[in-house]
């Protein structure tokens, strides 16, 4: 008969401990489910993660709560919750860590791999939430929404704005990166009709073609040609700060950048300068270097801009669809005992 594979999951006030055991429900015959709460608010949480994203897994301690649970746990599922030494070290029994996002700045990979433990990341999980905030922006930016509610609801009627007045329709929309928000986006925007190129040299060409999207040999041509510039990439050693001053003075003066990636895939004080002298039309940002911005920002300030607050992959369905995807690692390791697309699973002969 077989053992249920112990499995502690961790909640957090992003994606709480109940929508990963309303995915496991249908295997309680194979999974052993407990939960834990990783304690602190929203806003805490989200802070921690920037640190990590920043300076790693280790720069934030093991919480208490954690390092009390895990002994015992042969899978971890969680969002954005510290794995570092200290607590991979707690974990004697752990063959897994499924994480609920594609980013892993808050695993210790090296650790773990050390430790015989796959680590797996949810891809795709917020790919819709994230192509229809990238959508939202580009229309916001283009037609003004942001501002002329703003001054609605501060007693005006504004009628004049920075920018083009340009329609989405018919434009050229140019991608840097085309993974999954990339061919969830041309989906969604399809019936615009608008040309659309991306910059990957990672994807094949019957991908883009499928996606029906012409290739761009560098990152050049798509600030160059793109009516709206988008920020796809994952970030890494290879696109931090990939667009710089001289790929931004290429865009036209009425073409919009649109960041729901990583803010540290940009030159953030090049940016800024365009902006600031109107070299373009405006941006849409939901990614900053400094998150929280402070209250003395010069993003603030600016008033060509729609600003968010990093919530781009943040929505009820993301959240099931990114607790489905751990689940279904975690299942895999029952049947299987590896999961084939662990980011170490090279590492750990789970390729075979």
């Amino acid at each position: 008969m077989h053992t249920p594979i112990d499995t502690l999951v961790v909640g957090d006030e992003f994606i709480p401990a109940d929508s990963y055991v309303d995915a496991f429900s249908d295997a309680t015959n194979l999974v052993r489910v407990r939960t834990v709460r990783w304690g602190g608010t929203k806003a805490r949480q989200h802070e921690q993660q920037q640190t990590m994203e920043h300076s790693g897994a280790n720069a934030i301690p093991a919480p208490t709560e954690l390092l009390d649970a895990v002994p015992g746990a042969q899978a971890l599922c969680l969002h954005f919750a510290p794995v570092g030494e200290q607590l991979l070290a707690a974990a004697t029994d752990l063959k897994l860590v499924a994480v609920a996002r594609a980013g892993l700045e808050n695993i210790d990979v090296a650790a773990a791999t050390r430790r015989g433990i796959g680590v797996v990341p949810a891809y795709g999980r917020n790919a819709g939430a994230v192509a229809e905030l990238q959508l939202a922006l580009m229309l916001a930016e283009a037609r003004n929404v942001a501002r002329a509610d703003a001054s609605v609801k501060s007693g005006g009627w504004r009628k004049e704005f920075p920018g083009a007045r340009i329609e989405v329709a018919g434009r050229t929309v140019g991608m840097v990166g085309f993974g999954h928000v990339g061919r969830v986006f041309t989906r969604r925007l399809s019936g615009f009709g608008c040309r659309m190129v991306a910059y990957d040299p990672y994807v094949a060409d019957e991908v883009l073609a499928e996606h029906g999207v012409e290739r761009a040999d560098t990152v050049d041509q798509v600030l160059a040609e793109g009516d709206f510039v988008l920020v796809q990439a994952r970030h890494s050693t290879e696109t931090e700060r990939m667009i710089g001053a001289r790929q931004l003075r290429l865009m036209r003066p009425t073409a919009y950048f649109i960041n729901v990636s990583r803010s540290r895939l940009v030159d953030e004080a090049a940016l800024l300068d365009v902006l600031r002298e109107g070299a373009i039309a405006g941006a849409g940002l939901d990614v900053y270097d400094a998150e929280p911005l402070p209250a003395d920002s010069p993003w603030r300030t600016l008033d060509n801009t729609t600003l968010t607050t990093h919530f781009g992959g943040d929505t009820e369905d993301t959240n099931r669809t990114s607790a489905t995807l751990v689940a279904q690692a975690v299942l895999e390791l029952t049947r299987t005992g590896k999961v084939a697309h662990a980011v170490n699973a090279a590492e750990l002969g789970w390729t075979s």
